[in-house]
């Protein structure tokens, strides 16, 4: 009779998603004793995935790089997911959980251009893509000469994109760019206090179903407080803020003894305004951080504001 597995991880296919998964295969089996042959990975292509020609605001958002993952687990057919936390939506489909967050990496975002050593020494006009609508707002407002275009596509279409001259530069999260031996490619790491990264920058998450108690007490051993903390306020954040990829919203937060601090904001698209807030707070009181600060951005921002940058995305 066939040996049953200890676990079935479903993921996306891309080279980072694949080391997103085989870093919490290899986390597990170093915590619980088990073999890697004894925890598949399955790959599951998504809506994301298939869609590149159009901005993800166009076409439904963050949830196009989960759905068709959580439905696999919502079925059955897999035991944990496993996401770039960034990815999440702040609304998990019902019954299911984020189970947990591991040891967080660089969170800054990193410039890679052949044109010029840091992002404010592009050349007037020059072209940068991203896809993200918090860097395409963030890079307008240091600087609103260059053109801004959609860049879609995995971190190696991009850099393959970027080397063929389609764009002057691009940004990317260096903790991606490390986790697949890239990081000579890096021109300029972007300091995370001016450019604030994306809520959940950095992080790898682990998604099961709530009442599966096995699976989600083998993902306690692997779950980081300091991330969790961190993770917890920036989803609250978000959350309040309707945070979607058709908002650019930008922040970090960071655990760091017993204080947590927080740093959110959101911007217009075309850079010209933002609405931010510090705030700092126990670690045991994340989510509580997380919505205040998204209840004084909204303050500071007025209804104005906020309907002109949702009519835009």
């Amino acid at each position: 009779m066939q040996k049953s597995l200890f676990l079935r991880i479903g993921t996306r296919g891309s080279a980072l998603a694949l080391w997103q998964a085989e870093h919490v295969r290899d986390e597990l089996c170093r915590v619980h004793g088990v073999s890697r042959d004894d925890i598949s990975i399955d790959i599951i292509r998504t809506s994301g995935d298939r869609i590149t020609d159009r901005p993800l605001s166009e076409v439904g958002g963050k949830g196009l790089f989960t759905k068709e993952i959580e439905d696999a687990l919502l079925a059955g057919a897999i035991d944990i997911a496993v996401h770039s936390a960034k990815d999440m939506p702040t609304e998990l489909p019902e019954g299911l959980v984020l189970s947990a967050f591991l040891t967080r990496e660089d969170v800054r975002d990193a410039f890679l251009s052949p044109r010029a050593d840091r992002l404010v020494e592009l050349p007037h006009g020059a072209v940068v893509g991203s896809a993200s609508l918090r860097r395409q707002a963030l890079i307008r407002r240091l600087r609103p000469d260059l053109k801004v275009i959609n860049f879609r596509g995995n971190v190696g279409t991009r850099l393959d994109k970027l080397a063929g001259g389609e764009v002057d530069a691009t940004l990317l999260a260096y903790a991606g760019l490390k986790r697949l031996g890239l990081e000579s490619r890096v021109t300029e790491l972007l300091d995370a206090k001016s450019f604030p990264p994306a809520l959940g920058q950095g992080c790898v998450c682990v998604e099961s179903r709530l009442d599966d108690g096995r699976t989600n007490t083998l993902m306690s051993a692997i779950d980081d407080a300091s991330a969790r903390a961190e993770l917890t306020a920036e989803r609250a954040f978000l959350g309040v803020l309707d945070g979607s990829c058709r908002t650019p919203i930008a922040g970090l937060a960071r655990a760091g003894g017993e204080v947590l601090s927080l740093h959110g904001l959101v911007a217009m698209p075309d850079g010209s305004r933002v609405a931010e807030t510090r705030l700092e707070g126990a670690p045991s009181d994340a989510e509580k951080l997380g919505k205040e600060a998204g209840r004084i951005v909204l303050d500071e921002a007025g209804e104005d504001f906020m309907a002109a940058v949702r009519a835009h995305g």
